[in-house]
C-alpha cells in the first residue's frame, strides 16, 4: 500500500431494477473500511456507481416505453437515496453514461488496439442476456448459464477480440507473486484453475444493439458491457484526460470489493485489460459471499428479494449495518432473516452496547449528580479491564485490513461484555450505600465511560450515527481531542468533572412477537410497519379482563395531519380527545395521506408511555385493522364524542 493512501470500490451496479439487501452488504463494507481508514488518517477515495449500457437495459427501457436514459436516471435516483439512508460516505458516483467515462473507455480501446491486441473476427457462441456474458458449449450448465441457470442464445455476429490468452501467463504470475491480490484464499484458488484450464479471447463489441459506448474504431458497433463497466475505476480518476492526478494518486491501491459471482471479471479479465493498456492491476480483491434468504440467493424471478429501505424505516441504518457486518462470515455466505435481525438489535445493540451506556449514565447520575469523578486508586479488576481494551485497536485493525468485518465487530463487543462483567464484579450499588467506598465507586464509574468513549470511537465506521448521541450523553460532544482513534492508546482521555446528560436507549428492545403480526396492530413506528404484518397467528397467551383494563382505548378526532419529514411512511397526528389534545406519530403515510385524515375520528391507546420519534414526542397509538396489503383505520360506527371510551 502507498503511504497512506486507500482507494475503496463497489461493483457498479445494474440500473434494471432497485437495489436489493444484498447490494447494501457491499456497499457497507466499503464503506465501513473507507471510514476506518479516514479515522486512521489516510487519505481515502471512495468510489461507487451505476453501470448503465447493456441489451438488457435497452429490453427493459423498451418494455416500459422510454427511452434507455430515461429509463436508468429514475433507478440510479434510488440508488443514491438508499446509499443516503445508509449513510454511505462516497467520494465519487460515477455513471457509465457520463461523458468523462465514455471517453475513458474508448481511449482505452484505442491503446490497446494500437498495439495490436485488439482484432476482428466472426463471433459464435452462446450469450447469457441476464449476465451479459458469452459462455462456450463447454462452460453451459444442462444448456443453461452456468451463473444464473437462465437459458442462453446462440448469437453470431461480427465482432472484435481482445487478445486476453496472450497475457495468461503473465497473469497467473503475478498471482502467484501476490497471494493477497484475490482474497480470501478459495477464491483465489478458484481463478488460478480457471486460467490454468486456459483462456480464450474475449468478444469486445456488439452489433445486435446500439445501448453502449459507440466503439472508437467502428462505429457500427458498441463495447461490450463488461469492458465498458469495469473501465469505471479509472474512469473516475481521470484516466484518459488532461487532468489525471488523481489516477497517480490512487492507482493502483485499489481495493475492490465485490460479490463472489463477478470475481472472474475482476480478478481475470480486468488486470488483463490493464496488463494491455501498460497499467498496473488493482491491489487487492475481495470476493465476499452471498447473502442468502429462504429460497437461497435473492432475485426477483424468485420473490425473495429483501428491501433495505423497508428495514432502514423500521429499525435504522445502524441497526441494518451492524446486522450486516455482524451476520456474514469472512469469504463465506450470510443468511438474512428478520428474525436473527431482530435478535442481532435485541442481544449486541440494546443488551450489551446500549445497556453499558444506560446502566453508565444512569448510576453517574444517581450516585454522582451526574457528574464524572476523577478516579484513584488502580485495582486488578481495573487492569483486567484495561488490558482488554489495549489489544482490541488492533485486532480491528487486522480483521479490516483481511475483510474481516465480523471478527472486528466481535473485538469491540468482547471489550463490551467485559466492561458489562466489570459491573457486576464491583457492584457500584454496593459501593454507593458505603460512605468510605465513595473514591473506588468514583474509579469504578470512571473506567465504565472510558470504555464506552472507546467502543464508541471504535464502532464509528461500522455504525456512524451511533457516536454523536453517545458524546451527548457523555457530554464529549465538545471535547475533540477525546474522540480521535489516536486517543485510544491513552486510559483516561475523558476529562473529569465532566457532566453526563442520559439520554433516550441507543436502541429499544423489539418484541420479536411483533414480526408475526396480527390482524389488528398499532400503527406507530416503534413496531413492524401496518403495511409489513402478516397474517394473524392463533393467540398463545389468554389474559384476564383486569389485565385488558389497563389498556385505555378511547375515541379521538384528528385535528390536523402531516408527513414526517425524511421517511416514508410516518404521519404526525394532532389529535383532540374531549378538552385534550395530544401529539401522535403513526406509520401509515403509505394507505392515508394527510389531508383525508382531517376530521376522521380514530381509536387510540391513550395511557401509552409517550415516546419520541424522529425528534416528536408521541403520545400515544392509533389502531388498525391489516389484512394482506390493506390497512384501514379503527372507527366508530355511528357518531360518538371525541373522547369517548373503548371497552
Amino acid at each position: 500500500m502507498g503511504d497512506k493512501v486507500f482507494y475503496v470500490t463497489t461493483p457498479i451496479y445494474y440500473p434494471s431494477d432497485k437495489l436489493h439487501i444484498g447490494h447494501a452488504l457491499t456497499t457497507t463494507m466499503a464503506d465501513t473500511l473507507a471510514r476506518y481508514k479516514r479515522l486512521r488518517g489516510y487519505d481515502v477515495y471512495f468510489l461507487t456507481g451505476s453501470d448503465e449500457h447493456g441489451q438488457k437495459i435497452q429490453r427493459r427501457a423498451q418494455e416500459a416505453g422510454l427511452e434507455p436514459l430515461k429509463f436508468v436516471d429514475g433507478i440510479v435516483a434510488t440508488f443514491k437515496e438508499l446509499w443516503r439512508r445508509l449513510n454511505i460516505s462516497y467520494d465519487d458516483f460515477i455513471r457509465t453514461t457520463e461523458p468523462r467515462h465514455m471517453h475513458a473507455v474508448q481511449i482505452l480501446l484505442r491503446r490497446i488496439y494500437e498495439q495490436g491486441d485488439i482484432y476482428k473476427a466472426t463471433y459464435e457462441g452462446w450469450y447469457c442476456t441476464p449476465c451479459e456474458t458469452f459462455f462456450t458449449e463447454r462452460q453451459l450448465v444442462d444448456g443453461n448459464c452456468p451463473d444464473c441457470g437462465r437459458p442462453v442464445e446462440l448469437l453470431k455476429e461480427e465482432s472484435y477480440f481482445f487478445r486476453m490468452s496472450k497475457y495468461a501467463d503473465r497473469l497467473l504470475q503475478h498471482i502467484k507473486d501476490n497471494p493477497d491480490f484475490i482474497q480470501p484464499a478459495s477464491r483465489r484458488n478458484e481463478m488460478i484453475s480457471f486460467i490454468e484450464s486456459g483462456l480464450e479471447d474475449l468478444c469486445i463489441s456488439r452489433t445486435t444493439f446500439d445501448w453502449g459506448i459507440p466503439f472508437p474504431m467502428d462505429t457500427g458497433h458498441v463495447v461490450y458491457v463488461w469492458f465498458d463497466a469495469l473501465t469505471n475505476y479509472i474512469s473516475a480518476l481521470g484516466y484518459g484526460t488532461e487532468d489525471e492526478s488523481l489516477l497517480h494518486k490512487y492507482w493502483p491501491e485499489a481495493v475492490h470489493l465485490v460479490g463472489k459471482d463477478i470475481v472472474r471479471f475482476h480478478t481475470v479479465i480486468w488486470p488483463i485489460i490493464l496488463m494491455a493498456a501498460g497499467l498496473e492491476p488493482p491491489r487487492q480483491v475481495y470476493g465476499h459471499g452471498w447473502l442468502l434468504v429462504e429460497g437461497g440467493k435473492m432475485s426477483k424471478s424468485k420473490g425473495n428479494v429483501v428491501d433495505p429501505m423497508v428495514l432502514i424505516d423500521r429499525y435504522g441504518s445502524d441497526a441494518i449495518r451492524y446486522f450486516l457486518l455482524r451476520e456474514m462470515p469472512y469469504g463465506s455466505d450470510g443468511v438474512y432473516s428478520e428474525e436473527a435481525l431482530v435478535n442481532r438489535i435485541n442481544t449486541d445493540l440494546a443488551n450489551d452496547f446500549g445497556n453499558l451506556l444506560s446502566r453508565t449514565t444512569a448510576m453517574i447520575e444517581k450516585f454522582n449528580q451526574g457528574v464524572l469523578a476523577a478516579p484513584v486508586a488502580s485495582e486488578p479488576l481495573d487492569e483486567d479491564l484495561k488490558a482488554v481494551a489495549r489489544k482490541v485497536p488492533a485486532e480491528l485493525d487486522a480483521a479490516l485490513n483481511n475483510f474481516e468485518f465480523s471478527r472486528a465487530l466481535g473485538a469491540i463487543w468482547r471489550l463490551v461484555n467485559r466492561a458489562n462483567k466489570y459491573i457486576e464484579e464491583t457492584a457500584p450499588w454496593a459501593l454507593a450505600k458505603d460512605p468510605t467506598k465513595q473514591p473506588r465507586l468514583q474509579t469504578v464509574l470512571y473506567n465504565l465511560a472510558e470504555v464506552v468513549r472507546q467502543a464508541t470511537i471504535m464502532v464509528e465506521p461500522f455504525m456512524p450515527g451511533v457516536p454523536a448521541r453517545v458524546w451527548q450523553q457523555l457530554g464529549l460532544a465538545d471535547v475533540p481531542e477525546a474522540l480521535t482513534w489516536k486517543s485510544l492508546s491513552v486510559w483516561g482521555a475523558i476529562p473529569a468533572g465532566i457532566k453526563i446528560r442520559r439520554g433516550a436507549p441507543l436502541f429499544p428492545r423489539i418484541d420479536i412477537k411483533n414480526l408475526e403480526g396480527d390482524k389488528t396492530v398499532a400503527t406507530e413506528a416503534t413496531v413492524p410497519a401496518a403495511a409489513e404484518a402478516t397474517e394473524a397467528k392463533p393467540v398463545e397467551e389468554e389474559i384476564t379482563i383486569e389485565e385488558f383494563a389497563r389498556v385505555k382505548l378511547k375515541v379521538a378526532q384528528v385535528l390536523a395531519a402531516e408527513k414526517v419529514a425524511k421517511t416514508d411512511k410516518l404521519l404526525k397526528l394532532e389529535v383532540k380527545m374531549g378538552d385534550e389534545k395530544r401529539t401522535i406519530v403513526a406509520g401509515i403515510a403509505l394507505h392515508y395521506q394527510p389531508e383525508e385524515l382531517v376530521g376522521k375520528k380514530v381509536v387510540i391507546v391513550a395511557n401509552l408511555k409517550p415516546a419520541k420519534l424522529r425528534g416528536i414526542v408521541s403520545q400515544g397509538m392509533v389502531l388498525a385493522a391489516v389484512d394482506d396489503d390493506a390497512l384501514s383505520l379503527i372507527t366508530p360506527e355511528k357518531p360518538v364524542d371525541d373522547g369517548a371510551q373503548v371497552r
